[in-house]
């Protein structure tokens, strides 16, 4: 009777341990932020294949599945992989090879920095060769003297070496006279959509939004090597702060190669939703070929601009700066332009995003997308910026279902001097985020823009929550009308990023069936002193189940 208890109780053993599901990985004794439609939040979650294959309890998960590793989260705070939903990805990852400019004070700590890079990097050989010195990151608003600078002391310093320094929006550049002589620009040079600053019939070297180009098509490209590893520099920066997608806002068809082939061979793990630029040859070779699909790569929308930023006053008004009562901005295009896109863009079936600063450009952007999306429709055409919009056409994004893709860090970062571009008035409709998502169906998207931002997520969540820079001011926030709920900010970053990707399905909340794209924090930032959530930090992150980054415990 013994030995029958004994073979009874091995067969249960047996049997339980065969019934158990099997797993890669089990996270238990945990908090995990699900961001499913009701906001659950769980205990454990299991991976297996990169995919969640359980959440739940840890009680039940630890009974329901024999995993490989278990790992015990000892109460912290987990998340789906956060997405940021505009930023410039590879501008940023070859931006890491020139002059850092962010943050400067004064046009003088500019000099000193190109200076300084100028050695470092060896922008003049010894053996004749002038290589060009490029750099990124002043802002005339950050400085005592808020005008653009000029290129006198550039020219003195540099004289025979092309130097092109790009304004923290990339929407202005100083070139000195080199740059400027080996790109064929003159005083008379014109330019629709663009203007070639000149001051007492001299050029300044300030070249603003389609000028730009004049000078940037003449740059030596990097090498094959430069590029890859500035890219797998910027992929480990991401994964450092919690970032597992990243929507990469313009690419030409050979930078997306680049990251495709770099994704096959394995070395670059990062999901990227890229929009194409909207050239002739992109155009030209998705409409033939369609768009791509692969888990770590989607391209089905286009990136149009319909003006430049308010920072360099090249964002499309409907009436003249505060601050320049003769001048409106201007848009980049002609209209036909726009309209040619939104038809093209609607007969191929690809997603429209378009760049709008200004309240006339949003303007003429959302009437086009009214045009072309008829009222409700599955289209998601997204609005990157959604910056300055007049009170009477909030209603056309939830009447289109029109997404706003919008920073957060923008609004803090501008504060400081958007009234004075704006006025008391018409300030009041800039960087309203809350009267955006209360006007389009309860969606918005938030991303950093960055290099034009830091690429910190904890910022964007906290500017969007709180609405204060680092230093916590202004102390109640500025307009604080406009700040967003944790709850929403979180859905910004996960969920609603992910649907104005069409990849809801596979990101963006931690269900089963999803893709294991989590991270881990050593604090949440759902509960936490506002205060504090800036300095929150990632104790690891994981793309796909695999572990991309693990920072000190």
């Amino acid at each position: 009777m013994k030995k029958l208890l004994i073979l009874v109780l091995l067969l249960q053993l047996f049997w339980c341990c065969r019934s158990k599901k099997k797993a890669d990985l089990l996270f238990f004794n945990g908090k995990i932020y699900t961001v499913d439609k009701n906001f659950s939040i769980a205990e454990s979650f299991a991976v297996n294949g990169g995919r969640v294959v359980g959440i739940g309890s840890s009680k039940n998960l630890l009974n329901e599945f024999d995993s490989k590793e278990k790992i015990d989260l000892q109460g912290k705070p987990v998340y789906p992989g956060f997405i940021d939903a505009h930023c410039h990805f590879f501008q940023y990852a070859t931006d890491l090879e020139k002059a850092n400019l962010f943050g400067t004070k004064s046009f003088e700590e500019v000099l000193n920095k190109v200076a300084e890079f100028s050695v470092a990097s060896h922008a003049v050989s010894g053996n004749g060769n002038y290589n060009w010195i490029l750099g990124r990151g002043w802002d005339q608003n950050d400085w005592d003297v808020k005008e653009f600078p000029s290129k006198e002391k550039l020219d003195s310093m540099f004289p025979y070496t092309p130097v092109y320094l790009v304004r923290v929006d990339g929407h202005a550049v100083l070139c000195n006279g080199e740059a400027l002589r080996q790109s064929h620009v003159s005083a008379s040079t014109k330019i629709n959509g663009g203007e070639v600053g000149i001051k007492n019939g001299i050029l300044t070297g300030i070249l603003v939004d389609n000028a730009v180009d004049l000078v940037r098509n003449n740059i030596p490209p990097f090498t094959k090597e430069i590029i890859a590893d500035c890219l797998l520099r910027a992929q480990a920066n991401c994964f450092a702060l919690g970032l597992t997608t990243v929507d990469d806002a313009g690419l030409g068809k050979d930078s997306i190669e680049v990251m495709m082939a770099m994704q096959k061979s394995g070395q670059l793990k990062m999901r990227i939703y890229a929009m194409a630029s909207m050239t002739e040859e992109n155009k030209k070779y998705f409409f033939d070929h369609g768009p791509i699909k692969t888990d770590r790569m989607n391209v089905r929308s286009f990136k149009m601009y319909a003006d430049g930023a308010l920072g360099s006053r090249g964002a499309c008004l409907l009436q003249p700066y505060s601050d320049q009562l003769n001048h409106t901005g201007f848009l980049l295009h002609d209209e036909n332009y726009f309209e040619e896109a939104a038809s093209e863009m609607g007969s191929h079936g690809f997603q429209l995003c378009t760049h709008a600063i200004g309240d006339s450009a949003n303007r003429l952007i959302l009437e086009l997308y009214t045009k072309y999306l008829k009222g409700k429709n599955d289209k998601r055409w997204r609005i990157e910026h959604a910056q300055v919009v007049n009170k009477n056409d909030f209603k056309l994004f939830g009447e289109n279902d029109i997404i706003p893709s919008v920073q957060p860090t923008h609004a803090t970062s501008d504060m400081y001097w958007a009234e004075k571009r704006l006025g008391n008035e018409r300030v009041k409709t800039a960087y309203a985020y809350n009267d955006l998502l209360k006007n389009s169906n309860g969606t918005i998207a938030f991303g950093t823009d960055f290099p034009v931002e830091n690429i910190n997520p904890m910022y964007t969540f906290y500017a969007a929550v709180a609405r204060k820079d680092l230093n916590g001011f202004p102390e109640t926030g500025f307009q604080p009308e406009n700040k967003i709920s944790r709850q929403d900010a979180l859905r910004a970053m996960t969920r609603w990023a992910a649907y104005s990707n069409f990849e809801e399905n596979e990101k963006g909340s931690l269900e089963n069936g999803m893709f294991a794209d989590f991270i881990i924090l050593d604090k949440d930032i759902m509960q936490a002193d506002e205060k504090e959530i800036p300095n929150v930090k990632v104790m690891a992150t994981y793309v796909n189940g695999e572990k991309v980054f693990e920072g000190i415990k």
